[in-house]
């Protein structure tokens, strides 16, 4: 076990702490403000606090973890080695940096309350990010400081035997909408109909009742080839259909449907299933609620994840909504047109709730890779090359990778050309070195 001396312990302290600690270097941590408890625990122990006791293991804080509310801090970031690093430290500290307020800035998504522009959808873009601003953002800064701070504990107590995690792959494949064509009723397949008869789609319109009439398959149905993928991958697979109702933003099939119902049933007894919310879902409890409840009913047990359409987040209302009907994980941070770490990790981690000060039952897993981020890349061998890059990253500290590909990316439309063998690729990168 790790003890740490501080000054004071705060929420902000034990969140952060038992984040890098306990999730990430496995190690389990205590705290105290007892400088004769800190002096007879024997095995590992740091200060950190304004001033070093003695001759211990220091690391100098900073102000952010034992502060409240929401303040515009000066960030000033630093080169470290092989990595970014901002909060620096005085001589005295064993760190050049505290990694601590420097995590909790990242994870609490500090920057996200700040005064911001945001895109076309009202979400938070990378470009006003501190990492994409600072060059960064294609790293888990988080693991890499947490790494950093386990090779310091190692060369001060050699003897301690530190647990090691292993680097895997959580893909998560979104369900905007599950058919094209099929399932779409008279009104929509009419309507799609003369659109593309008035827009000279002609060779659309031809797959359009090539489909309806049972002679081809589906753009969109390529769940029978993702099903195989997962039954040869030993990484779980989670699923987010939308069930909301029809919109100017959702356009899936009637939830009602025995087809789509059965699909999800389908499906579900080889990966995990989650809730794709709304557009209209995410600013609306009671909307969030009835589509909860609706899947639940098709999957037959209690929603466990969630992840909101277009990748939109309104913190904290957005999790506050998930915390409050009891959805535990969420997969909506992201961004849409970057590759890269948003919270600067790869590791899930629970949300916090900066307003309320504390640590939330909800846990959140970052994406990193989104299938239309790929599409800025024009060759194959460019987008082949920004996975690796990412993977690599991950697999440096043993974390969880975290990609995100639609149901259409495995269709043979020749915008999602080569997108199987990426898929591949990252399901193959365990046994890379």
């Amino acid at each position: 076990m790790l003890l740490v001396y501080t000054h004071k312990i705060t929420p902000r302290l034990r969140y952060t702490f038992k984040q890098i600690c306990n999730r990430i270097i496995g190690v389990p941590v205590e705290f105290t403000t007892k400088v004769e408890d800190f002096i007879a625990h024997e095995s590992l122990k740091i200060s950190y606090t304004r001033q070093p006791l003695s001759h211990e293991l220091f690391i100098r804080s900073q102000e952010l973890l034992f502060e409240q509310g929401i303040n515009d801090l000066d960030i000033n970031v630093s080169d470290w080695e092989d990595t970014k690093c901002f909060f620096a430290n005085g001589e005295q500290s064993a760190l050049p940096f505290d990694i601590f307020a420097a995590t909790f800035y990242l994870l609490s998504r500090y920057e996200e309350y700040l005064p911001h522009v945001k895109d076309d959808f009202g979400r938070f873009t990378a470009a006003e990010s501190i990492a994409y601003k600072n060059k960064f953002l294609k790293q888990p800064v988080v693991d890499i400081w947490a790494y950093k701070f386990k090779r310091l504990l190692q060369s001060h107590f050699p003897n301690f035997e530190f647990k090691e995690r292993q680097y895997t792959v959580k893909p998560v494949i979104d369900v905007p909408s599950a058919y094209l064509f099929k399932y779409k009723g008279l009104m929509r397949t009419f309507g799609g109909s003369f659109k593309d008869l008035f827009s000279f789609k002609l060779k659309q319109l031809y797959i359009r009742y090539s489909v309806l009439f049972g002679l081809k398959k589906d753009p969109y149905d390529t769940f029978k080839y993702i099903i195989n993928r997962q039954k040869n991958s030993k990484f779980k697979f989670i699923f987010f259909f939308l069930i909301g109702d029809l919109s100017t933003f959702d356009k899936n099939i009637n939830f009602q449907k025995q087809p789509f119902v059965s699909l999800i049933k389908q499906v579900s007894d080889y990966s995990s299933i989650g809730l794709k919310t709304s557009y209209f879902a995410l600013d609306n409890i009671k909307i969030l609620k009835t589509e909860k409840l609706r899947i639940e009913k098709i999957i037959n047990t209690s929603l466990l994840a969630s992840r909101h359409s277009f990748s939109k987040l309104n913190l904290p209302e957005s999790y506050r909504n998930l915390v409050e009907l009891e959805i535990l994980e969420d997969y909506t941070m992201g961004y849409i047109n970057e590759v890269g770490f948003r919270a600067g990790t790869c590791t899930p981690f629970f949300f916090y709730d900066l307003d309320y000060e504390i640590q939330t039952p909800l846990k959140v897993y970052s994406y990193h890779v989104l299938d239309y981020a790929l599409l800025k890349h024009q060759s194959l061998l460019d987008k082949k090359m920004i996975l690796q890059q990412i993977t690599s990253e991950v697999k440096k500290v043993n974390g969880m990778f975290v990609p995100v590909f639609h149901n259409y990316t495995f269709s043979k439309t020749n915008t999602w050309k080569h997108f199987k063998a990426l898929f591949n690729i990252i399901l193959n990168t365990e046994n890379e070195k």
